[in-house]
């Protein structure tokens, strides 16, 4: 009995919440692997970007509950989605039309273009932080909890109570959705083999009679749709808060690169990676290892190796592990 409270404990304080952290940050690495992939830069901006696709989709779960439009049991936020990922994508191209494409035709580095980044993430999270303020907002309306740990422990008997949040399970619905139609469509249609000739072989593919141009529209809205379905989700699992998505940056990051910068099976190993890591340095162990130890070896003390305000340190120290010992990644990246 004791072994199946410890197990309990375990999915409901680690793996549960590592699993829906590591879909959130996974569909954020992909965003980030497509830019390095196709567009051959590093986009600094991503996290402000997530920020304001899920600004955008708030705005309008706000216009229609004022209307009396709700999704029963979910959360409005998945109707307004639509509209956050149309809006974030019309951005992004303004941007890339005003910005980006003036330096790209004129053979910018890779790190001129990262600096560039670096001046529209500050204007995207001002425009963010101007628009809907910088207070926490929770925007999750539909039922919270699709398992709750007392109907749990009602069910089983156990002293452990197993709590499954709506907004956990549709993470990874949704996630497991939107990485399946991904690689559908980057395998399976002509604009997403196109892409992949594009990120494999520039001269080629424009010699092959690609539209550059075209590929270059297809990847932007593809990288909305991802950061604000990945901020959206993450802002239904957490709250929303425009410098929490600024902080989300470097275990985004951390993941792209630990999986293989430009790979997206390696983009979404390395978000689980992050998230587990994370999630499993932080989370203090004294109440597993209370139901697994004998009486007299039970600890005293939380056994928790690091507090939760250095969750960002465990990305930091991943990252620069995988950057000594191996550059490419997991699954060989572009080396960085």
């Amino acid at each position: 009995m004791d072994l199946l409270n410890a197990l309990v404990a375990l999915t409901n304080f680690v793996i549960v919440p590592a699993t829906a952290y590591g879909a959130q940050l996974a569909l954020g690495a992909l965003g980030v692997t497509l830019t390095v992939a196709v567009l051959r830069f590093t986009n600094v901006a991503h996290g402000d970007t997530m920020a304001f696709g899920t600004m955008v989709t708030i705005l309008a779960t706000w216009g229609l509950q004022s209307l009396g439009i709700s999704a029963g049991p979910l959360p409005t936020a998945l109707i307004a989605l639509p509209v956050g990922i149309a809006v974030t994508a019309w951005l992004l191209l303004a941007t890339d039309r005003m910005v980006y494409r003036f330096y790209r035709r004129n053979r910018a580095s890779s790190a001129i273009l990262l600096i560039v980044s670096i001046g529209v993430m500050f204007v995207m999270n001002g425009i963010v932080r101007l628009v809907i303020g910088v207070d926490e907002q929770r925007f999750d309306d539909g039922a919270r909890f699709l398992v709750s740990a007392r109907d749990f422990k009602e069910m089983t008997g156990l002293d452990e109570g197993l709590a499954i949040r709506s907004s956990q399970a549709i993470t990874l619905v949704t996630a497991l959705t939107v990485m399946v139609a991904l690689f559908w469509f980057l395998n399976r249609t002509r604009s997403g083999k196109s892409m992949r000739a594009f990120a494999d072989n520039r001269d080629l593919a424009l010699l092959s009679g690609i539209d550059p141009d075209r590929v270059v529209r297809i990847t932007w809205v593809l990288v909305a749709a991802l950061a604000t379905i990945a901020g959206t989700l993450y802002g239904l699992d957490k709250s929303f808060k425009p410098f929490t998505y600024f902080q989300l940056l470097l275990p985004i990051f951390a993941a792209a690169i630990v999986g293989g910068l430009g790979s997206p099976v390696g983009a979404i190993v390395g978000g689980f990676i992050i998230a587990f890591s994370e999630v499993g340095l932080t989370y203090a162990w004294k109440k597993v290892l209370g139901y697994t130890l004998p009486a007299g070896l039970a600890p005293d003390g939380l056994v928790q190796l690091l507090g939760t305000e250095y969750k960002n340190a465990v990305s930091f120290l991943i990252l620069v592990l995988v950057l000594l010992i191996k550059p490419t990644g997991l699954f060989r990246g572009t080396s960085t």
